[in-house]
């Protein structure tokens, strides 16, 4: 009886432990590593970039979890912060942004932290085109989309 009573508080721990897992993964939802990009969002800027900054813990996993690229892009009309990726992406994929660069920016253009960012999908940098996310804003660096 001892060891049905053992299994039985054994089973319910297990069923709790998935059940609280599953809950954590469902609010996160697919694409859960990007989720405040938005498609209806979208927009395109085009400016020369102030500067280029690395900035530590930016949320990502394993080696993404060293530092992001973020970018300050000056308009014809405003200053935006521009969130690129991973510092570690950038670097395996020789992505190279500098202070001075004109580019064109594909992105999500969201409020954090009560200031207009923009995510970014796509830079054009001369006759060079990086992407950073798929169609739907995935990031690449997450494995969706990534080729070998």
């Amino acid at each position: 009886m001892a060891s049905l009573t053992r299994l039985s508080i054994l089973g319910i721990s297990t069923l709790l432990t998935v059940a609280a897992v599953s809950l954590v993964v469902a609010q996160a939802g697919p694409g859960a590593a990007s989720p405040m990009y938005d498609v209806k969002t979208e927009t395109t800027i085009t400016g020369t970039v102030q500067s280029v900054d690395t900035v530590t813990g930016a949320g990502g996993r394993g080696r993404h979890a060293l530092g992001g690229t973020h970018l300050m892009v000056k308009t014809d009309k405003e200053t935006l912060a521009v969130h690129v990726g991973p510092t570690a992406y950038l670097t395996e994929k020789q992505i190279t942004l500098a202070k001075g660069d004109s580019l064109e920016i594909l992105g999500s253009r969201v409020a954090m932290d009560n200031e207009s960012v923009v995510i970014a999908r796509q830079i054009q940098k001369g006759d060079k085109t990086f992407m950073l996310r798929d169609a739907s804003g995935r990031p690449l660096w997450s494995g969706h989309g990534r080729k070998p």
